[in-house]
């Protein structure tokens, strides 16, 4: 996690709740075990900028609002995303390459500023084989993952998210990736809507930089020690 000054922790927790209080009472707890704290379009739409404001306090913001759309109205969501705090925000890898270069245009004039990294969305780890729409399915998704982290990183941008079974072969392809990877579970754990899943050391090991865990640790009965448990697993 060298890339930003000051992250200390490989795992991001994604704050998928309802209330801003219980949002920032995680986000408070988890402090010292995390890099920083994800939200998405759930805190967002209903609390805004102030929101992500709130938290860029506490630690870097990911906000995983998974932008795609026609290249002006993306860049300036970017813009908007940084200009609240954010330290790091989704865009689809499928938006194209005009969308594509244009951002990575606008991630660098943004870094002389401050660090920020835009993360390239490849093919969400709630998809498996048989529940990829109708124009995806052609190709197995390991082939999808490389086509389009393929054309990010043509497009230059070198922050890409796969599920943790595609990190070894991105990696393998693009050493310089910054590759975060939900899908982290604990063995004991439940995937959920998680269909591609790994533990986070095995996650790491193969090559990933960043890791994002939701429910097993905003669910868990105590959050902080749950975040721990994640911390502990993730220090190889």
């Amino acid at each position: 996690m060298s890339v930003f000054k000051g992250i200390k922790s490989p795992i991001f927790v994604a704050l998928d709740v309802d209330d801003r209080d219980r949002a920032l009472d995680i986000a408070r707890q988890v402090e010292p075990f995390v890099g920083g704290y994800k939200v998405g379009p759930r805190l967002c739409i209903k609390y805004g900028a102030p929101l992500v404001t709130e938290l860029a306090s506490l630690g870097h913001v990911f906000v995983d609002n998974k932008y795609f759309d026609i290249p002006n109205t993306m860049e300036y969501a970017i813009r908007a995303t940084f200009e609240a705090g954010a330290t790091f925000a989704t865009v689809h890898s499928q938006s194209g390459r005009e969308a594509l270069t244009r951002l990575a245009a606008v991630e660098r004039e943004l870094n002389r500023q401050r660090p920020f990294r835009l993360l390239c969305v490849t093919v969400l780890t709630s998809f498996d084989q048989a529940g990829l729409p109708p124009t995806a399915n052609a190709k197995p998704i390991a082939d999808q993952v490389d086509l389009l982290a393929g054309l990010a990183t043509d497009c230059g941008l070198s922050g890409l998210v796969c599920s943790p079974h595609e990190v070894k072969k991105i990696k393998a392809r693009f050493p310089g990736a910054f590759v975060v990877t939900p899908g982290i579970r604990l063995a004991e754990g439940e995937e959920a809507d998680q269909k591609r899943t790994l533990g986070p050391r095995e996650a790491l090991a193969a090559g990933a930089t960043a890791l994002v865990v939701g429910r097993p640790i905003v669910d868990a009965p105590n959050p902080a020690a749950a975040a721990e448990k994640f911390f502990d697993e993730a220090r190889v």
